[in-house]
């Protein structure tokens, strides 16, 4: 993995510190962590995009974007697409593959239901490098987050 100078990390984690803090809203498709990574969230009609460059301050000790990274943002794909279409709700459990690794570019999640239910749902998340290959793949079990009656 190439070095990168202290003053360069120095200077990138200044930019995205300064990004996240933003306007300090904590909302869907803008809030501290999503600025913080650099994460831009748009929707079509039944998926939720999220993409993002990817930047050394991302990286692995290998040099590669970190499965953290991607997982998060594969989440918040799946996360805030059910927020559009039936409100709020958490994440109940999350399994992540990932098959190959991402060392620059930009990442695009696309996050999309398997199942919708009333009760619980069934997500998927895609993520693709700039290539258009398919570089780790997420399902993952959601509770709507609905008002006490």
């Amino acid at each position: 993995m190439p070095e990168i100078s202290r003053e360069k990390m120095t200077e990138l984690a200044r930019l995205m510190g300064e990004r996240a803090v933003g306007d300090g809203r904590q909302m869907f498709g803008s809030f501290f962590l999503s600025r913080l990574l650099g994460f831009e969230v748009s929707y079509t009609d039944e998926t939720c995009i999220v993409a993002f460059d990817v930047m050394p301050g991302l990286f692995n000790p290998q040099g590669t974007l970190h499965g953290g990274i991607l997982a998060t943002a594969m989440d918040i794909s799946m996360g805030h697409l059910l927020n559009r279409s039936d409100g709020p709700g958490a994440t109940l459990e999350m399994k992540v593959q990932y098959l190959a690794p991402v060392a620059t570019g930009r990442v695009r999640c696309e996050g999309s239901f398997l199942r919708r239910g009333r009760n619980i749902s069934f997500l998927q998340s895609r993520a693709f490098g700039d290539d258009g290959k398919l570089t780790a793949h997420a399902t993952a079990t959601w509770k709507p987050l609905r008002p006490s009656q």
